[in-house]
């Protein structure tokens, strides 16, 4: 009776203090012990021979530990026990608020041993989070999950449509107190998109003012890039001035918001994109150490693919020519034409043969397709997906010029009008726009973690998805640390683990320590590796053995629980951090 009153005293005091829930009574048995495994603690370290124990939602001890001690044991011999993977860039932000239980459930994710997800990425989100926050807390979902305040929300609300320009003090002000309110209110940090609009438009001055604000708060700046190659992916060489920003003028603008502010800033998903940029990679990474050495903290992330999101949908030939003139748009003979002839004579394919009776605007549509080309990888790098001739799925571009004895050029235009001649492009492709040695280069970088920039998925969706959504974190460990050597299991696990938490500034989590978060995956190294491929994109991930989230199994004995234990996490210093449980 007085062991009982003493521990529930113990607990009642550690509860007032805000201290470990982990702090129940050393005498209650724990809840899970897992056994003889390989313990990777997220440090980087080398692996070692250990038990874990799991009570009340906490890791509770590490060691060898007596299995009568346990209300439940696992055998794990011969499996790695490592920290729950944090996806520091991720869009799972409708996902994990949507009517559909199982979608909520992340099953995509934790699959692959995500138990933390960062959203609000790339500038996008609201420009206030209470409502955000408000869905969050009303529903149950599987991983935990983080909220950054999005630049592009916030600028919008300031300048509402006329964002076309540089913003001026007063407009910048406005941006930095929504943005001190979101962090009050627990945001990790300031998101940005500035290849996007509205973000496209700003000046270095505005984001330095606030970031300078995130700074004040510890906060953390991730920054979708201006242009990830030799030019941004809004340029198009017919329409706009040669000489706008480079990758590595990106770089140095963000290594100088960081320096000025001080303030912790990301490169998010890193990246030396086209053939004409190709090898830059080097001179990225000289530049960021070379910012660190001087005191500048400056991070990146990255998903460990060599092609992006925006790879999957491209369309070589510029939105202009696929647009009908308008002396096209007046041959409408008094609506005796049906719809489907007048969107065929309309559509894509119909007005590109009209651009195409042009000497001068055919000399113009060649400069952009080939500079398109370049920018996806060459045209050995850019395979058709979908095409009305199945026996051209799988080919390249450069197969196709070969098959139909074109140029590169012609084969992009045949596309077009021989495939689907009312689908923009006439096919779908997907490039690999990102050299293999300058993926490697980035994924050895001990300053840069893990990401998916990926969203929920279920198996039965339809239509295509980036593999990265199923497969991230265990090709990270599989591919790069495995096969190709690139860094040890070790890192790999740190670049999901212990180095997001560093970079976002987060709490008891990234790390097998007593105390931390039993957010825990479990895994097998002869059987981890991603299974998801470009064609087959949705496969969930082998290897993944258990996944843990406060102690409840999401994924356990390799399948899917459909728990939804996660919860909306705050940052420790801000006003809310005492509302962090749901």
């Amino acid at each position: 009776m007085q062991n009982s009153i003493t521990c529930t005293l113990l607990l009642a005091v550690a509860l007032c203090l805000g201290g470990l829930s982990a702090a129940v009574c050393a005498n209650d048995p724990y809840d899970l012990l897992l056994t003889n495994g390989h313990i990777i603690d997220g440090s980087g370290n080398p692996w070692y021979a250990g038990d874990v124990a799991i009570r009340a939602g906490r890791i509770a001890a590490i060691g060898q530990i007596d299995e009568a001690s346990a209300q439940r044991v696992i055998d794990v011999s011969g499996k790695v026990i490592a920290p729950g993977f944090i996806d520091i860039h991720s869009h799972a932000e409708d996902g994990l608020v949507h009517d559909d239980a199982e979608r909520r459930a992340a099953p995509n994710l934790v699959s692959q041993g995500i138990t933390t997800v960062v959203v609000n990425q790339d500038g996008y989100g609201p420009a206030s989070l209470a409502e955000q926050m408000a869905q969050f807390r009303s529903k149950d979902f599987g991983p935990n999950v983080a909220l950054m305040i999005g630049h592009g929300g916030v600028r919008r609300n300031a300048l509402r449509n006329d964002f076309q320009r540089p913003a001026t003090d007063n407009e910048i002000k406005h941006m930095v107190a929504l943005v001190a309110e979101a962090l009050d209110r627990g945001a990790f940090g300031f998101s940005a998109g500035l290849e996007y609009s509205p973000g496209r438009w700003s000046r270095t001055n505005e984001i330095i003012a606030i970031v300078g604000e995130v700074a004040k708060h510890d906060g953390v700046y991730i920054l979708h890039e201006r242009a990830s190659g030799a030019d941004p992916m809004w340029y198009i060489p017919s329409r706009h001035e040669p000489g706008p920003p480079s990758m590595l003028d990106n770089i140095r603008e963000l290594i100088e918001v960081g320096k000025v502010t001080g303030g912790r800033v990301v490169a998010t998903h890193i990246k030396a994109r086209g053939t004409d940029f190709w090898g830059s990679a080097g001179k990225i990474i000289e530049m960021i150490n070379a910012a660190r050495a001087e005191g500048v903290r400056i991070y990146a992330d990255q998903y460990p693919y060599n092609t992006s999101g925006t790879d999957g949908s491209i369309v070589l030939i510029p939105s202009w020519a696929m647009q009908a003139r308008v002396d096209d748009r007046q041959q409408d003979v008094g609506g005796q034409e049906t719809r489907r002839q007048r969107r065929n004579r309309r559509g894509p394919a119909a007005a590109l043969e009209t651009h195409l009776k042009d000497e001068q605007t055919v000399s113009k549509l060649r400069m952009d397709i080939e500079h398109a080309i370049r920018r996806r990888g060459g045209a050995e790098n850019i395979i058709i997906m979908e095409h009305p001739r199945e026996e051209l799925v799988g080919k390249s571009i450069a197969d196709l010029a070969r098959l139909l004895e074109k140029s590169q050029f012609e084969a992009v235009l045949a596309l077009q009008l021989e495939g689907n001649r009312s689908r923009r492009g006439g096919a779908r492709l997907r490039s690999y726009s990102m050299s293999e040695e300058d993926v490697e280069a980035f994924a050895a970088q001990p300053w840069c973690a893990t990401c998916t920039d990926g969203g929920i998925a279920v198996p039965t969706d339809r239509g295509s998805v980036h593999p990265r959504y199923y497969g991230t974190f265990p090709r990270k460990i599989r591919h790069y640390a495995m096969t190709r050597g690139v860094l040890s299991v070790e890192d790999a696990v740190r670049s999901s683990t212990s180095l997001p938490v560093q970079i976002m500034g987060m709490r008891e989590r990234g790390l097998i320590r007593e105390g931390m978060h039993a957010d825990i995956v479990v895994f097998d190294p002869e059987e981890i590796r991603d299974v998801a491929t470009a064609f087959e994109p949705h496969q969930y991930s082998s290897g993944i053995e258990h996944v843990l989230i406060a102690g409840q199994f999401v994924v356990e004995s390799s399948e899917l629980t459909g728990a939804m234990p996660g919860r909306l996490l705050l940052r420790e210093d801000s006003k809310a951090a005492g509302d962090e449980e749901r």
